[in-house]
């Protein structure tokens, strides 16, 4: 029998025990050093999270290539000098007896952006940028640039950018994987007939459109360790009429769970700058719900999820396995501590803060 608080009952995942179903959603921080190296900043940032109580904590966006990098002040795992960046943080994670987790990705025709706060335009190659990549010459918007369109042997690379990353972030100390396949991302953007127009083997009907993302879970699976999580973030739907959407997402969850991927994240949106998204509190859950009971695939649920009760009754209600939380967490790195009190559930807080527990 599970507790009444069912967001504090432990989650086992092949070999890794979860002690409760709150998750720290990747967040970019465009804050890295040259070459897309983690750095002190990464570590308070994604450590406080883990002190905080957070079963799960993933790192943001993390670029597979230069290329695949959202801005040039983007994360990095492309190399060994970012594996010794980046391994002090998965340490750290560990220690206060959290789970150390790793989103993989590239961004397609949406890399080689300014960060936010200085406006996000397209970065010029001439001003340290780069051509950005797509299955198709689409543009995501007129303020961004043409894309170059990836050719065979190109999307072959792709495939050992992500298994060599993998790797990578086993040697990092990381204990879970999530392959990025959402928010209008190079894997999304293979995914949706919006942005993918080829005509060849990786594009066209579902099965050509879905060959690429694939062949990436299948190469990680074999890469990554059989007894750690392999998870994948979706964009249930482009919310854009003749794009992806939740009938393909349910399939293609199907596929995923046949080659050895643990949990879908249930996200959504970011493949087109016009989409009509209906944003609200637990917008997304229906996605996570249908999926999770039409695939038989676990699933975690995102976005506008604020409050413990909330939080609470997503589990509770089996319309997810677990949920995830970005900007609350921002506001309130304790925030599992806090939700813990708030559902009358007793857990542990580090030694050094017991004399502030509630």
């Amino acid at each position: 029998m599970m507790s009444a608080a069912q967001l504090f009952d432990p989650l086992t995942i092949r070999s890794i025990r979860l002690k409760n179903r709150v998750f720290v959603s990747p967040m970019c921080q465009y804050s890295c050093a040259a070459d897309g190296l983690a750095t002190s900043w990464h570590l308070m940032h994604l450590g406080r999270f883990a002190v905080g109580g957070a079963a799960l904590v993933f790192t943001e966006a993390t670029a597979v290539s230069p290329v695949g990098r959202i801005s040039p002040h983007d994360l990095g795992l492309w190399s060994g000098a970012h594996v010794e960046a980046l391994a002090p943080v998965a340490a750290f994670i560990r220690a206060q007896g959290a789970v150390a987790g790793i989103q993989l990705a590239h961004a397609g025709r949406k890399g080689s952006t300014a960060t936010p706060w200085h406006g996000g335009a397209a970065v010029a190659p001439a001003d340290g940028g780069w051509t950005p990549v797509a299955p198709s010459p689409i543009a995501f918007s007129s303020t961004y640039p043409e894309p170059a369109a990836l050719d065979s042997g190109d999307i072959a690379g792709i495939v050992d950018q992500f298994v060599l990353a993998a790797k990578r972030a086993e040697e990092a100390g990381f204990q879970v994987v999530e392959l990025h396949m959402a928010h209008g991302y190079l894997l999304h953007e293979f995914l949706s007939p919006l942005s993918n127009r080829r005509t060849d083997a990786w594009g066209g009907d579902f099965e050509g459109r879905t060959r690429l993302p694939l062949a990436v879970v299948s190469a990680v699976r074999d890469a990554w360790p059989a007894d750690r999580p392999l998870f994948v973030r979706i964009s249930a739907t482009d919310w854009s009429e003749g794009g992806w959407d939740l009938p393909q997402s349910i399939r293609f969850a199907s596929h995923l769970r046949e080659r050895g991927v643990d949990l879908v994240d249930c996200s959504s949106g970011g493949l087109v700058p016009d989409a009509k998204i209906p944003v609200g509190p637990g917008y997304q859950v229906p996605f996570a719900r249908a999926i999770r009971e039409e695939a038989r695939m676990a699933t975690s649920s995102v976005g506008m999820i604020s409050e413990p009760v909330q939080a609470n009754e997503i589990v509770a209600s089996g319309s997810a396995d677990a949920v995830l939380l970005a900007r609350g967490m921002l506001r309130d790195p304790n925030w599992a501590l806090h939700a813990a009190h708030a559902l009358g559930v007793d857990v542990s807080w580090p030694v050094q803060y017991q004399r502030a527990k509630l």
